[in-house]
This record gives C-alpha cells, sequence and structure tokens, in this order.
C-alpha cells in the first residue's frame, strides 16, 4: 500500500472546482477542458446525483467566456510562429487541440501573415541558411529542407532560406 487515501468520487462541485482550477491555470480549447474532466471522471469516479454531464460544464464554462477557442487559436498560432514554425504545423497543433475550422480563421490569417518572419526565427535558431556557418553540402542540404518542412513551412520557402549564402538574408516575396 503506498500509503495515500483514495481521492473521493467527484460530485457536480467538485467537477466545477477542477474545471475552474484547470482554466484559471492554463489557456484551453474545449475540447482540452472536456477531455481534461472526462480523465478526471475515469480516474475518481462519479458520486452526484444523476449522470455526470462534463458536456454542459463545458458549455457553461464557454457561454462565461472561461473557455474560447477562436482567442485560444490566435495565441497558440502567434506563440507557435514566435517559435518558428509555419502554417501547416500550427494548423496541425490546432486541429489536435481541437479547435473547430471557423474559429481558426482569424489565427490561419495571422500565421500566413508572419510566414516570413516565422522562417526567419526557425532558420535563426537553427542556424541553417543565412545563419549558418557555411554552404551546406548536398547531404546537409536535404536535412535541413526537411527540418524546415517538419517546422510546417512550405517547399518553396525552406528553399529560399537554406539556399541563401550565409550572411545574406533572403528579400520577402511579394
Amino acid at each position: 500500500m503506498n500509503g495515500k487515501r483514495p481521492r473521493p468520487p467527484l460530485d457536480e462541485e467538485g467537477l466545477r472546482e477542477l474545471a475552474l482550477r484547470y482554466v484559471s491555470r492554463f489557456a484551453t480549447s474545449r475540447a482540452k477542458l472536456l477531455s481534461y474532466l472526462q480523465r478526471k471522471l475515469q480516474e475518481r469516479g462519479w458520486g452526484g446525483e444523476g449522470p455526470a454531464d462534463p458536456e454542459a460544464l463545458v458549455e457553461r464554462f464557454t457561454d462565461l467566456r472561461y473557455v474560447d477557442d477562436a482567442s485560444y487559436a490566435v495565441m497558440k498560432s502567434a506563440s507557435l510562429a514566435r517559435r518558428g514554425y509555419g502554417a501547416r504545423r500550427v494548423a496541425q497543433t490546432l486541429r489536435a487541440d481541437g479547435i473547430a475550422e471557423a474559429d481558426r480563421v482569424q489565427a490561419h490569417a495571422q500565421t500566413e501573415k508572419e510566414a516570413w518572419s516565422a522562417a526567419d526565427r526557425f532558420a535563426r535558431r537553427k542556424r541553417l541558411g543565412p545563419y549558418a556557418q557555411a554552404r551546406p553540402d548536398p547531404k546537409q542540404r536535404e536535412k535541413a529542407i526537411a527540418a524546415f518542412l517538419r517546422a510546417g513551412h512550405s517547399y518553396d520557402m525552406a528553399r529560399r532560406w537554406i539556399d541563401a549564402p550565409p550572411g545574406e538574408v533572403p528579400e520577402p516575396q511579394e
């Protein structure tokens, strides 16, 4: 025995407290909050009256604007762009976080607008292209392009950055 007493089953008040604590600590989406509540219900069980309804609680939090998927999408996409990730990687992350297509529109527009600067940050962070010490050999070039593609950038964008001579930042395309 590990010495810990088992946690009591959740009731409506306990579930609401867990949800409040979660949204106060983390920026989250509806899907992530629902997943968290379902996991807690599975771990601790339900001891309240009637069936547990985490979906209704998530809807209530959405109505109160404690959870806003569109704002979460914009914040998450800006964070990923600051780390140098491209539009495709941002879209994959938002889909994985359960953000609906309609809530991703503004985030997508922001990501597209910042694509060049995100690629610059990625190249700088990984010391590729203009930030490399020397031009890569063909094998290193392919690996660098693959890194750009994994980060969610287009092939054309990756090629322009990787083929830039060391010390010469490429000009943005119009």
